[in-house]
C-alpha cells in the first residue's frame, strides 16, 4: 500500500514556512493597520462588537485580543506566530504548535477587518485546522517513529484542494462574459491588484495566446481537480497541473503566501513513492513498520471528518448555486461555526475587471501645489516598474486596489485612512513608500485615473488618464 510518511513530513514544512511568511508580512503592518494609532483600531473593534452584541461577543469573534487589546499585545501575537512557525518548519512538537499557530492566526483575521478578509486568510485557518488533526504525536517525532498519517484526514485534505480549484473555475465559468468568450487574460495582467514587472511583458503576447491560456487555466481548475479523487497517477497528473498553475501565477502577480501554500497542499498528495529513494532510505529504514493510530484518535478524526464535509457543503454548493438544496439546519451550523473558519468559499477572479481605476492620494499646504503619496507596490509613478513582493502580502495596496473598483462612500475605513494622513501618525505612513511632507499636509484629496500598460518602445511603464474626484 501507498505510504505517506515523506509527503506528510514535507507538508508540515511548508505549511511552517507560510505561517512564518504570513506572521512576518503581518508584523510588518500591523499597527499602520489596526493598532492604537492605524486606519481601524483593534480597540474601537471589539468595543463596538461588545456593545452591540454583548457577552456573546467573546463566542461571535473568539480572539486572543479580547484578553488584552494592546499594541504590545498585537505585537507579541505576531512575533509569537513568527517563533511557532519556526517551531513547526523545524519539526518541534508539530501538534501542539499546530494549534497555537492556529489560534494566533485566527485572533488576527477575527480582528483585522477589511485588511484580513481574503479568501487566502481564511484557506490558512481552514489548512490549518486540517493540519492540526493531521500531525503527527510526540515532542521531536521522527518519520521511521511516527503513525501512519490518516487516510481520512488525506482525503480531507484532498476534499479542500478540489473545492479551492474547482470553485475557483466553475465561478469563472458562471460569473463572467470575458472567461466564456476566452479574452480575460487579455486584461488579467494589468487589471490585477498588484501586477509585477513580468505582468508588463506577459501582457504584450498575442491574442491568441491568452486565448489559449484562458483554456489551460480551465483545464487546471476544472478537468484536473476530479481527477484528484481517482488513482495515484491521476492523483499525481492532477496535482503537478496545479502546482505548475501556481508558479505561473505567482511568477506573473503578488498574492501573498496564497501559491506556497496552494503547493503544500498538492504535496499531502503525494506517495513516497515519488521522493527521491535516497531520502526515502534516510529518512525511513527499510525495517520500519507503520505504527497504528490509536483507537480514540480514529474516533475524533473520523467525527471531525463527518462534520467538515457537512459544513463545507455550503459555501461550496452555494457557489454552484445550489443554496436552496441544504437543509435549514446545517446552513445555521455553518452560520454558527463560521467565526472559526473551518470551512470557507471560495471562487477566485470570478468577474474579470477589464479596466484598472487608480486611486492616487495628494496633499498640499497652499491648496495650489500637490504632491503624492506613493504607495510601495501599487501602481503610482508612471516610471516606476510594477515589484515584486515575492511572498509578503502588503494589505493596504491591495485594499486600495477594491476601493478603487467602488465608491468612496462603501468604504469608511478610507477616510480614516486619509483622517490618518492629516494627522500624520508614523504607524501609517510607515505602510507608504514615500511621504512627500515632513509635517503633516493643511490639504487632502483623491483624484482616480485610468492607468493602462503602455506597449514596446514607450518609456514609461505606465499611462493614465484622470477620471476625476474619488472623495466628495
Amino acid at each position: 500500500m501507498a505510504q505517506f510518511f515523506l509527503s506528510r513530513w514535507l507538508f508540515f514544512r511548508l505549511l511552517g514556512l507560510v505561517y512564518l511568511v504570513a506572521f512576518l508580512s503581518a508584523w510588518s503592518q500591523v499597527q499602520g493597520l489596526i493598532g492604537s494609532r492605524g486606519i481601524l483600531p483593534v480597540t474601537e473593534f471589539l468595543a463596538r462588537v461588545h456593545e452591540q452584541v454583548g457577552a456573546e461577543a467573546y463566542w461571535r469573534l473568539p480572539t486572543l485580543f479580547w484578553l488584552d487589546d494592546s499594541d504590545t499585545m498585537l505585537e507579541g501575537v505576531c512575533l509569537g506566530g513568527v517563533v511557532l512557525a519556526v517551531l513547526l518548519a523545524v519539526g518541534v512538537a508539530p501538534l501542539p504548535i499546530s494549534f497555537l499557530l492556529w489560534a494566533c492566526y485566527l485572533s488576527l483575521v477575527n480582528v483585522g477587518q477589511e485588511f484580513f478578509q481574503y479568501q487566502w486568510d481564511g484557506l490558512l485557518l481552514e489548512s490549518g485546522l486540517l493540519a492540526i488533526l493531521y500531525a503527527p504525536w510526540g515532542y521531536w517525532p521522527t518519520v521511521s517513529k511516527e503513525t501512519a498519517p490518516s487516510p481520512v484526514l488525506r482525503w480531507l485534505f484532498c476534499w479542500l484542494l478540489f473545492r479551492l480549484m474547482f470553485a475557483s473555475g466553475i465561478a469563472k465559468l458562471m460569473g463572467g462574459e470575458s472567461w466564456r468568450d476566452l479574452t480575460a487574460l487579455q486584461y488579467h495582467y494589468e487589471t490585477q491588484p498588484l501586477p509585477m514587472w513580468t505582468s508588463w511583458y506577459i501582457h504584450q503576447l498575442p491574442h491568441w495566446l491568452h486565448a489559449a491560456s484562458v483554456l489551460c487555466t480551465f483545464a487546471a481548475e476544472i478537468v484536473a481537480p476530479p481527477l484528484l479523487f481517482l488513482g495515484r497517477r491521476c492523483r499525481h497528473v492532477a496535482a503537478l497541473i496545479i502546482v505548475i498553475l501556481q508558479v505561473l501565477i505567482a511568477a506573473t502577480g503578488n498574492y501573498g503566501f496564497f501559491n506556497l501554500l496552494t503547493i503544500a497542499l498538492c504535496i499531502t498528495q503525494l506517495d513516497d513513492s515519488v521522493f527521491p529513494k535516497s531520502l526515502r532510505s534516510r529518512l525511513m529504514p527499510a525495517d520500519t513498520a507503520p505504527v497504528r493510530e490509536s483507537l480514540g484518535r480514529t474516533c475524533v478524526t473520523g467525527f471531525a471528518a463527518v462534520m467538515l464535509v457537512l459544513l463545507s457543503l455550503v459555501p461550496f454548493l452555494a457557489n454552484l448555486h445550489f443554496f436552496e438544496l441544504l437543509p435549514r439546519p446545517l446552513q445555521q451550523g455553518y452560520q454558527a461555526a463560521a467565526a472559526f473558519h473551518p470551512v470557507n468559499s471560495y471562487g477566485l477572479f470570478a468577474v474579470m475587471t477589464t479596466k484598472r481605476h487608480e486611486i492616487v492620494v495628494e496633499g498640499s499646504d497652499d491648496g495650489v501645489t500637490w504632491k503624492a503619496y506613493l504607495f510601495r507596490y501599487k501602481p503610482g509613478d508612471l516610471e516606476q516598474p510594477p515589484r515584486f513582493a515575492w511572498f509578503h502580502l502588503p494589505r493596504l495596496d491591495w485594499q486600495m486596489w477594491f476601493a478603487a473598483l467602488g465608491r468612496y462612500e462603501d468604504n469608511p475605513w478610507f477616510e480614516r485612512f486619509l483622517l490618518q494622513l492629516h494627522e500624520g501618525a508614523p504607524e501609517v505612513l510607515e505602510l507608504l513608500e514615500h511621504n512627500p511632507f515632513p509635517d503633516a499636509p493643511r490639504n487632502l484629496r483623491a483624484l482616480i485615473f485610468d492607468y493602462r500598460f503602455t506597449t514596446f518602445g514607450a518609456s514609461a511603464w505606465w499611462r493614465r488618464a484622470l477620471l476625476g474626484s474619488y472623495t466628495p
